[in-house]
């Protein structure tokens, strides 16, 4: 039997996080450091930044086998169906060999009328991938996007190196639970991790489900984060979540955007608005889950605002497209480095036929390749602005 050796993890060898928490459990993955999780301790945000999305193990090795210990931490939703397990993919040399899930863990269960939470605790599990070439190859290990990941134990059956960042640009990007990576299958499914690899770039991803709401401490944390490249995309969850009306949406992203630039004042910065989302085009929110599909297998989104109240303030993706448009031409004055992307280029009115979206809010596993391709074209191919400095 192949004798395999315990690798420390340590911060070098997890790309994709901001911070490394170690606990009782293991090592806990985060995407916003501990200062944010302290100011903000909503428990959807501290949710999401949780949930590895664009997190991967990057190792130089010969090994032949790679195992992992996890203790996942699974999402349900009362009434609703069951989600699959998050998915564990190796890449070998960017190339996708292998996927695993990990059995047990936590049961993480909301109950979305009340808001209740109970968590029924598991035990961890392991992934093994077997077969590896054996030969000196760089080795991914990609963490599900869609469940907590806390990281118990590494072993391989060869020594492992950590390998430096800095060969390819930094891409930080900003967004929501379809940044995230809601409802695609796999975590390099997702569409910010497959623009990443089209276009050779190095992914830090900031999309928090629920939860891309112009928080000044992500703007601080995007501001004190090393990159090359930088987008935010911004809109949907102001407008499901009834958070803001005009006037406070345009000072926060003036807010937003002018701390960024007291980091990053040179960087190429994209402005994407939303992609198409029929439910709100027009319709102002709060979003919520329709009741009449609660145990029916399949749980569907509605907008529950009035556009009557629209003139006074209430935002739809309509205004909101129109005053990040405006934001923009207006800062570009000042900031060459400054563009817009209409999300609706990613996904439109023609694309709502031939993939409309399952819960009327998010893509499925096919829409992200659709709109990570859209996106490496139009934000990294040439005449992008994040192809300006690759």
């Amino acid at each position: 039997m192949t004798s395999l050796t315990p690798t420390p993890l340590t911060d070098d060898l997890v790309h994709g996080a901001l911070e490394l928490e170690r606990t009782p459990r293991g090592v806990q993955p985060h995407r916003l450091p501990a200062w944010v999780r302290r100011q903000l301790p909503d428990p959807q945000l501290l949710m999401a930044e949780a949930q590895p999305s664009g997190v991967r193990l990057v190792l130089r090795t010969r090994a032949t086998v790679v195992e992992l210990d996890a203790h996942p931490t699974r999402l349900a939703y009362v009434g609703g169906p069951a989600r699959p397990a998050g998915v564990y993919e190796l890449l070998v040399d960017g190339e996708v060999v292998a996927g695993a899930t990990v059995d047990g863990g936590d049961l993480l269960l909301i109950d979305p009328v009340t808001g209740g939470r109970e968590v029924r605790p598991g035990e961890p599990g392991t992934v093994a991938f077997t077969g590896l070439p054996d030969r000196d190859k760089t080795v991914e290990l990609w963490l599900p996007h869609n469940e907590l990941a806390t990281l118990v134990a590494l072993r391989t059956d060869a020594p492992v190196h950590p390998v430096p960042t800095g060969d390819r640009p930094v891409w930080l990007h900003h967004g929501s639970s379809i940044s995230h990576g809601s409802n695609a299958t796999t975590p390099t499914g997702t569409w910010p991790a497959l623009a990443a690899r089209a276009a050779g770039v190095d992914l830090v991803n900031l999309g928090f489900g629920g939860s891309a709401l112009l928080d000044p401490q992500t703007a601080r944390t995007m501001r004190d984060t090393p990159a090359d490249l930088i987008s935010v995309k911004m809109g949907i969850n102001i407008v499901n979540g009834d958070t803001m009306r005009l006037r406070t949406f345009t000072a926060a992203v003036h807010g937003f955007l002018d701390t960024i630039r007291d980091g990053h004042p040179e960087t190429p910065l994209l402005v994407v608005s939303p992609v198409l989302c029929p439910i709100h085009e027009d319709t102002p929110g709060p979003g919520a889950f329709d009741p009449s599909t609660f145990g029916s297998g399949t749980v569907r989104f509605v907008a529950t605002g009035d556009p009557a109240e629209v003139p006074a303030g209430r935002l739809t993706l309509t205004v909101v497209r129109d005053e990040l448009s405006r934001i923009v031409a207006q800062r570009r004055q000042d900031d060459p480095h400054l563009a817009y992307l209409d999300g609706r280029e990613l996904y439109g009115t023609p694309d709502a036929a031939a993939h409309p979206l399952p819960d009327a809010l998010h893509p499925d596993a096919a829409t992200h390749r659709v709109v990570g391709e859209r996106f490496a074209r139009l934000a990294f191919g040439p005449g992008g602005v994040l192809a300006s400095s690759r």
